[in-house]
C-alpha cells in the first residue's frame, strides 16, 4: 500500500528541552576522568589483553568533555544574555508607552 491516502497529520515540532546542561556536561566529564584513573593502575593487565584502549578511550572522553564544559557555558551564557536583552526591550517598550499617555509635567 504504497499510494495510501491517509497521511499522518504534520504537527509543530515541540521547543527543545532546556535543563542544567553545564552540570550534566561537568558530571559527565568528571565520570570519564574517574574512570581513567581507576583503570590506570591496570594498564599492564590491559595492555596484555589488548584492551589498552579502553583506558585512552576514557581520557579522551574527559579531554572532550573539558570542551564540552568550555562549550554549554559560552551557550548557556549567551542565552541567559539574550534573554536579558529581550526582557530590557520589552520594559523600554513598555516604558515608551506609558510614557506618552502621562503628561504629568509642570502646567502653565
Amino acid at each position: 500500500m504504497t499510494g495510501s491516502s491517509t497521511a499522518t497529520p504534520r504537527r509543530a515540532a515541540p521547543e527543545p528541552l532546556e535543563g542544567p546542561v553545564v552540570g550534566t556536561i561537568t558530571g559527565g566529564t568528571i565520570i570519564w576522568f574517574v574512570l581513567f584513573l581507576v583503570q590506570l593502575p591496570f594498564y599492564g593487565w590491559y595492555s596484555d589483553h589488548g584492551h589498552a584502549w579502553w583506558i585512552w578511550t576514557c581520557l579522551a572522553g574527559g579531554g572532550l568533555g573539558l570542551i564540552g564544559i568550555w562549550y554549554v557555558r559560552g551557550r548557556d551564557a549567551a542565552l541567559k544574555r539574550a534573554a536579558a536583552a529581550r526582557e530590557a526591550e520589552q520594559a523600554g517598550e513598555a516604558d515608551k508607552d506609558s510614557g506618552s499617555d502621562d503628561r504629568s509635567g509642570p502646567t502653565a
